[in-house]
């Protein structure tokens, strides 16, 4: 919680919520949602990164770091940017990918539905594509879309967003371009804090 704010205080003042399966995804796909609640009172974003980053490419600096450092290390790019971003709260369940991607495993889903109880976001932002050739990106999603809400606590938007590929297997109509624009010295600060270098 970038602010000190308790974690379930700072879960229940969530309206944008972001779900992602790796670290540096978040301030990609989920911008708008930053902008939108940056700096203001009564809107807050908050993150969700499922996995641990152990499976991380290496190059660089990062060459010869093993997974429990690389671990370490984009768990503390992630926090960085969140306290950049000024975000509600900055949740990284730290699965490890082969958890994410086994297809019986309920914990991702009842974390996250723990998690979309307890926010009760108004907006949600999750990795979309099922052609995603990161493995662990359709299987987040998934587990996303499958923690079951009663009606009056399920978002009003969902917005299925897509990192590294295109969105070409959907039509046109359905698409939706989010403006991110808007801060542009957050948007970058924010996403160099979040990404390897």
């Amino acid at each position: 919680m970038p602010d000190g704010t308790p974690q379930e205080a700072a879960l229940k003042r969530t309206t944008h919520l972001c779900v992602s399966a790796h670290q540096d995804d978040i301030e990609i796909m989920a911008y708008h949602g930053i902008a939108e609640c940056f700096g203001l009172p009564d809107r807050w974003f908050s993150g969700v990164v499922v996995t641990n980053g152990a499976g991380s490419p290496r190059s660089g600096i990062y060459g010869h770091y093993t997974d429990d450092e690389m671990q370490s290390i984009r768990r503390q790019e992630q926090r960085t940017a969140a306290y950049v971003g000024g975000y509600a709260c900055m949740l990284q369940l730290g699965y490890p990918s082969s958890a994410v991607k086994d297809p019986k495993s309920e914990t991702v889903i009842a974390d996250l539905l723990a998690i979309f109880q307890a926010a009760k976001p108004e907006v949600v932002y999750l990795t979309t594509s099922p052609t995603s050739t990161r493995p662990t990106s359709a299987p987040a999603a998934r587990a996303g879309r499958a923690a079951p809400l009663p009606p009056q606590d399920r978002p009003k938007k969902i917005y299925g967003c897509e990192v590294w590929r295109d969105l070409d297997w959907l039509s046109d109509d359905v698409k939706q371009c989010l403006p991110a624009s808007k801060y542009p010295n957050i948007a970058a600060r924010s996403w160099a804090s979040s990404t390897r270098r």
